[in-house]
């Protein structure tokens, strides 16, 4: 057998290059004699184990192993497959079946153009008066599983159409009452499902430049600039920056991923946490109309939000010294496929960090706060989702998520007003729905012996230790099992959780730790016997924590696409293992409601939802007491200055 020339990564944890993921499909086409009806439904790194990576100093051999999901369209089968690039062997080939993996971008752009040459499609859009099938926009929809045959052997699609007036056009302003069935693996139209409306919205609702009109004039230019460089340094995608040291990764269904990250205190690395990635996100809809119900969209684990990634742009997406990362993946023929500028990274002004002056003396000391911004940003479909995580001085990351894009919309009844959404145009309205994410954090400090603690802020009782009645103290409770940690908010105990390492103490004798700050949030709105409850149960609770588990990666399980549900977090937490001074895994789950606004049409502004984790006893004092204050320079222009503007 051929051996192929590839030059291997330098650390086990560096995203697959171009020439290793070529090399992986070859192998694996070569060796198990892959036909065309054999799909590439993702190639990605397969992380090697925790130990490894650990352990490594930069000395000793390591393979690099390629995971790799395909699909026969076929036979209807997945398989799971991982290629050793070291051997150059397939190690493993295993039949996965009854299931369906995510939907390829590839099925998405194959969808569309099938369903607008069927016949039967064709068929209902005459009936609809619409001769024009080359203007109709088809969002693939991923069907769910409502307990059918057909859901549970085929693998289907149920899009949603649109009709354009020409190619520009915003096409979600025309929500057309047909949706077709189709079957991606013969890629045909197997029925058109038709809803009677009494007519198309015919408004023109556009967004872009050209046809908005007029815009605004007053808007002065904001130069941002860095004329010495960044403060950041990479060496491939292991990323320093302000005491922080982390690794970037990247794949086709998480996206964004972010590893190994430390904090180097006073010459000490000290890990935080080893893994931090987007688990899971769905988003149910709250409509029970016959077009609306079955819209429950799992983002991650059915479309892949690292495949959906944009080209990011300087100045549009990202602002300021820019470096860009590109995003390896393979399309589902198993060619290389680069999105070019996939991650962003820079760093951001972000006000005071901390100020103090002294009125006696009139001494002032002020420290601004820069940090350092890690960002995707993947469409699907008519939304979009920025993938935020923020690295600050003071020792807090961040993970926030904003939402924006475009309405899904369905049309109205001349004279109709919606019970489950609002109008946002003529015969046009908006259903209200969801969004959950929930992220995964496999938290590492000071080593993999954690521990998680419930923290209820309470008052005192009334008695003589209370003379005032109005002493108030926060009481900690071990979280001790994973059937324990399945919590969620409370805002009348100002309730929080944090991760420590009760082996490890400060200069106080306390536990060293973060705390996770929890943003807006919600709780699902679906009853526990519906299909969403079933298939995503993870969003029924804010907080789960299970033991590590290599295997456990996501938060709806492994194989999301028209599962019946019941796997992922719900299932792995009845065992009820213990959590309590071991390797643990954190799993925050976050939601967005969303009652659409007119304000919200023809394109929204962007809704921030995300969380903060704090370090708790982790630092003896403020890690950020020793960042030099800023020299002071004249920043007023002309005219404030004229105004009485000052440096």
């Amino acid at each position: 057998m051929t051996q192929l020339s590839v030059t291997l990564a330098n650390h086990p944890l560096e995203p697959l290059s171009r020439e290793e993921l070529k090399a992986a499909v070859q192998i694996l086409k070569d060796q198990r004699q892959l036909t065309e009806a054999d799909r590439f439904v993702s190639v990605s790194l397969k992380e090697p184990k925790k130990e490894v990576v650990i352990g490594f100093d930069g000395t000793q051999p390591f393979d690099r192993e390629v995971f790799i999901i395909i699909l026969n369209k076929q036979d209807n089968a997945t398989y799971e497959a991982v290629v050793s690039l070291a051997s150059q062997q397939v190690v493993s080939w295993v039949h996965v079946p009854g299931v369906q993996p995510m939907i390829m971008l590839d099925e998405q752009v194959e969808c569309e153009a099938a369903v607008r040459k069927s016949l039967l499609f064709i068929e209902a859009l005459e009936r609809l008066g619409i001769d024009t099938p080359e203007l109709v926009m088809v969002d693939l929809w991923s069907p769910g599983n409502w307990g059918t045959e057909e859901d549970a052997t085929e693998r289907l699609a149920r899009p949603l159409c649109f009709l354009r007036s020409d190619e520009k056009d915003n096409g979600y302003a025309r929500p057309l009452p047909i949706v077709p069935i189709v079957d991606l693996n013969k890629m045909e139209v197997l029925r058109v499902e038709e809803y009677e409306y009494t007519a198309i919205p015919s408004k023109a609702f556009n967004y872009t430049p050209d046809r908005v009109g007029p815009l605004r004039s007053t808007i002065k230019p904001v130069e941002i600039t860095q004329p010495e460089g960044p403060s950041f340094a990479i060496n491939g995608h292991e990323v320093e920056w302000e005491k922080w040291k982390f690794r970037i990764g990247f794949n086709a269904r998480e996206g964004l991923t972010l590893h190994t990250l430390s904090y180097n205190d006073q010459g000490r690395e000290r890990p935080v946490m080893y893994r931090g990635s987007l688990s899971e996100m769905v988003v149910p809809y709250g409509d029970p109309g016959p077009i609306q119900n079955r819209k429950n969209a799992f983002d991650s684990g059915e479309y892949g939000i690292g495949q959906l990634a944009n080209s990011l742009e300087l100045g549009c997406d990202c602002v300021g010294y820019i470096k860009y990362f590109d995003g390896v993946m393979s399309d589902s023929k198993g060619e290389l496929f680069v999105i070019k500028n996939a991650i962003c990274m820079h760093e951001e002004d972000f006000g005071i960090l901390w100020k103090h002056t002294d009125w006696r003396t009139n001494d002032v000391e002020v420290r601004r706060s820069r940090r350092l911004v890690v960002s995707s940003i993947s469409t699907v479909a008519n939304y979009e989702y920025g993938f935020f995580w923020y690295l600050y001085q003071d020792g807090n990351i961040q993970f926030e998520v904003k939402l924006t894009g475009i309405l899904s919309t369905a049309g109205l009844h001349p004279g109709e007003k919606p019970k489950y959404g609002n109008m946002v145009g003529p015969e046009l309205y908006a259903p209200n729905h969801q969004h959950f994410f929930n992220v995964r954090m496999d938290m590492q400090l000071d080593g993999n012996e954690n521990s998680v603690y419930e923290v209820n802020v309470v008052s005192e009782e009334l008695g003589p230790d209370n003379p005032r009645e109005n002493a108030f103290y926060a009481k900690s409770t071990l979280l001790e099992t994973e059937q324990q940690a399945k919590r969620d908010i409370k805002l009348e105990t100002a309730r929080y959780w944090k991760f420590v390492n009760d082996n490890v103490k400060n200069e106080l004798g306390q536990s060293v730790g973060y705390k996770i700050v929890t943003g807006e949030n919600c709780f699902p709105f679906a009853s526990d016997n519906s299909s969403l409850l079933k298939r995503a149960g993870f969003i029924k609770h804010h907080l789960w924590v299970t033991p590590y588990n290599e295997d456990e990666m996501y938060a709806s399980g492994k194989y999301p696409n028209q599962h019946i549900g019941g796997d992922g977090l719900s299932k792995w937490a009845e065992q009820d293992r213990s959590i309590k001074n071991t390797d643990i895994v954190v799993w925050y789950t976050m939601g967005h409601t969303h009652v659409p606004r007119p304000e919200d049409w023809p394109v929204m502004p962007a809704a921030y939802i995300g969380f903060m984790l704090k370090p708790v006893s982790f630092f003896n004092q403020s890690p950020a007491l020793d960042l030099p204050a800023q020299p002071k320079k004249n920043y007023c222009g002309s005219k404030m200055k004229a105004d009485g503007c000052q440096s």
